[in-house]
């Protein structure tokens, strides 16, 4: 069972949020797993926090980029940073980001451990479904529904202004 988070202005997280977050996605992970993909620069901090708690030791980086065409949503994905396959072949990759809004990004990456040959796990610490793109997917595994803007104590810019304005790819 996931935390509801009703709708509104920007929510401004504290530290001891993210860390009731994390508690609450750590129950739903059933590893072992083999690697931990975070992807840049959302899944940074919660992707640490949750190698570290499930001592996982490979520890991988994604950046994936869309270029702005239109209204974005069709533009072909540009891979700034991907690991090698040989490093994720045949193994269980658990791919870590802070939010799923539009599903983009982390539908693009799990496609692509998929075709390396790997078995991907996603895991967000908030679930937009009214924003996904995606109707028939969304995240393995979530702390939060939410349909706010959420601003993550590590983010640079918390004035709300920034917040309502501040792009974001996923």
């Amino acid at each position: 069972m996931s935390i509801e988070i009703l709708p509104g202005a920007p929510e401004f997280l504290s530290w001891q949020d993210v860390a009731r977050l994390i508690e609450h996605l750590l129950l739903q992970l059933r590893g072992p797993y083999d690697a931990l993909l975070m992807i840049t620069r959302g899944g940074i901090i919660p992707g640490g926090l949750i190698a570290e708690a499930l001592d996982i030791r490979t520890i991988l980086t994604a950046a994936v980029a869309f270029p702005t065409v239109g209204h974005g949503r069709l533009a072909w994905p540009n891979f700034l940073q991907f690991p090698d396959d040989a490093l994720i072949r045949g193994k269980r990759v658990l791919i870590v980001d802070d939010i799923w809004a539009h599903g983009r990004t982390m539908t693009t990456v799990r496609g692509r451990i998929l075709a390396a040959g790997s078995t991907p796990e996603t895991a967000v610490l908030h679930y937009k479904p009214g924003a996904n793109l995606f109707r028939e997917s969304g995240p393995d595994h979530y702390a939060a529904i939410t349909d706010r803007i959420i601003v993550y104590p590590w983010e640079t810019q918390r004035g709300p202004d920034e917040a309502d304005h501040r792009p974001r790819a996923n």
